[in-house]
Formats: structure tokens, C-alpha cells, sequence
């Protein structure tokens, strides 16, 4: 695997990562009693996003560390799929 798909396959964990943790935790505004004039009630009270990301790195991080492993290490990919699953299809 060279560097620019490593790099691409981690942006692309690292993204989707992301959207999976940002409600991690939210306390909205409405939660707390705490509504300023103006905003949404479910607007978030403290957003947190420096720690948002810095646990959306280290969770892609681990998620492209076991994906480097199966597909570099041991060698599986998309094609290795049919190997693994039975192949019931009557011929």
C-alpha cells in the first residue's frame, strides 16, 4: 500500500469516525435549563471539539491499525470474501 491510499483509506476512517463520535456526550442547551435568546433549544451547551477530535484520531487510528493488519499482514481483501463465506450456489 503506498502512502497517498494510506493516506486516503485513514482520512476516509477518520471522517466517518467522526460523525459516529460527535454525539458522544452532547448536553444540549434545553438539558441544561440554560437556552440563550436566540438559539435552538437542542443547540449543544459546550461543543468540546478539541476532544472531539483528538478521540476521533486515536479511534481511527486503532480502526486503520487492524485494517493495515488484515489486509497487509494476512493478505485479505474484497476478493477474499468468497474463500471465507461458503459457497452455497448449486452448480
Amino acid at each position: 500500500m503506498n502512502l497517498l491510499t494510506a493516506f486516503a483509506v485513514y482520512f476516509i476512517i477518520w471522517w466517518i469516525t467522526l460523525f459516529a463520535i460527535l454525539p458522544i456526550g452532547v448536553r444540549t442547551q434545553a438539558d441544561e435549563k440554560d437556552v440563550t435568546l436566540g438559539t435552538a433549544e437542542s443547540a449543544p451547551l459546550r461543543l468540546r471539539m478539541r476532544n472531539k477530535i483528538m478521540l476521533t484520531s486515536v479511534v481511527s487510528a486503532v480502526i486503520f491499525a487492524i485494517y493495515v493488519l488484515l489486509t497487509v499482514t494476512f493478505g485479505l481483501s474484497v476478493d477474499s470474501i468468497p474463500r471465507i463465506v461458503p459457497d452455497f450456489s448449486t452448480r
